[in-house]
């Protein structure tokens, strides 16, 4: 449980986002006009709110993606901000450090930790709760609407898909000592296998269209 300390930290912080940071940005993005996005100094601001935002969390005993999430929130919308994110931040993303946090995972990830039958058991049981849990419900929930069998089954698998959001809740889980090594490998086998499953169960449900 977090400490009383922690907790009005945490206040502190949300006071403080909320009061003063966000007015600050709020004055900025009126300042340049609606260009907020389109400079140089623009991203600064932007990269810099982020970052700090994501230390405070991680000095509170909170991880770093919670205040970055948090000061994504409370930044002004601007659409060339938006743009200038998905232009400049998305691309060294995706080709640098998306790469090495999937590497970071797979190192932490050992499968000679399941070695007996009953761990065995145990990840397939895991398996089998995700799927009926999230592909299986979602599917008879979408058939429920009125849906047919073929749509709610094309629901039911990409719903069922587990990604890099599952990856990042499963690296906090394992940093604050919530998941032992062991769940920690049969989760992240389960993301795996879940995401892998997916264009193949795809390709059989989803029927081509006749061209005319």
């Amino acid at each position: 449980m977090p400490s009383s300390h922690t907790l009005l930290g945490l206040l502190l912080y949300a006071l403080v986002m909320v009061g003063i940071v966000r007015p600050f940005l709020t004055g900025f993005v009126r300042r340049k006009g609606g260009t907020f996005g389109k400079t140089p100094s623009d991203l600064a601001v932007m990269l810099v709110t982020v970052l700090v935002s994501a230390y405070a969390t991680d000095v509170l005993g909170v991880h770093a993606l919670f205040g970055a999430f948090f000061a994504g929130v409370i930044m002004p919308r601007a659409a060339d901000a938006e743009r200038v994110f998905t232009d400049r931040i998305e691309p060294i993303t995706t080709a640098l450090l998306l790469p090495l946090f999937f590497a970071s995972s797979g190192l932490r990830t050992s499968l000679p930790l399941i070695n007996d039958w009953a761990l065995v058991g145990e990840t397939v049981l895991i398996l089998a709760v995700a799927v009926a849990g999230k592909g299986i419900g979602s599917a008879v929930a979408a058939r429920a609407t009125g849906m047919t069998w073929a749509d709610a089954l094309q629901i039911g698998i990409l719903l069922n898909t587990r990604g890099l959001v599952e990856l990042v809740v499963l690296n906090i889980g394992l940093d604050l000592d919530i998941l032992s090594p062991v769940l920690f490998s049969m989760m992240v086998i389960m993301a795996f296998a879940t995401t892998f499953a997916t264009s193949p169960l795809l390709s059989l449900v989803v029927r081509p269209r006749r061209t005319s």
